[in-house]
């Protein structure tokens, strides 16, 4: 199989050129074109190549949504308003909002790094008595946020509080960080 699918993805990238990235996990191959038709040309090339070694296969064609930052399939509208953007981009922060409540686990954090161990622990005395939770180690902080734009709110009110040499950004949660949700 695995001869298979890279005998697809060379067919594909052959007859396409740059238009088409090829990659694959398990039994499965995907094929990335940047737009639909040359989606369905690559389709259409896997799918040839697969009849010729007499195998069958199910093809599925989903574009990525930048708003809420997952597959769909191309009948799925895109926004092209403002209120429409704004509509998806407050779906996707009550889904990692709810994902945080369902696990216990912030999926994103503020983190912070302080020129200091002193000012890393007085900013995190000073967010704990707000409630936030906080992991510190050392001189850095770990801030639990329910969701991206909280993680954005958090780090900036760190970077406001914090000294200017102080590294701070809003990212995806790699650890455990408790989440209360407040």
């Amino acid at each position: 199989m695995l001869l298979l699918r890279r005998k697809v993805g060379e067919d594909a990238r052959h007859r396409l050129g740059d238009r088409i990235a090829v990659g694959s996990g398990g039994s499965q191959v995907f094929l990335y074109a940047g737009t639909e038709a040359a989606a369905r040309e690559a389709e259409q090339i896997a799918r040839d190549e697969l009849a010729r070694h007499h195998f069958q296969a199910g093809f599925e064609i989903h574009r990525w949504h930048p708003v809420e930052e997952r597959w769909e399939g191309p009948d799925v509208a895109m926004p092209r308003t403002a209120a429409e953007l704004q509509a998806e981009h407050q779906r996707l922060m009550d889904d990692e909002t709810a994902e945080s409540l369902a696990t216990g686990a912030a999926q994103w954090q503020a983190r912070a790094e302080f020129p200091s161990n002193h000012e890393a622990a007085a900013l995190a005395d000073k967010l704990r008595r707000e409630g936030r939770p906080v992991i510190r180690r050392w001189k850095f902080l770990l801030v639990g946020a329910s969701n991206e734009d909280d993680a954005r709110e958090i780090a900036g009110q760190i970077r406001r509080e914090a000294p200017a040499d102080a590294t701070v950004r809003a990212e995806h949660s790699e650890v455990y960080l408790p989440f209360a949700g407040f």
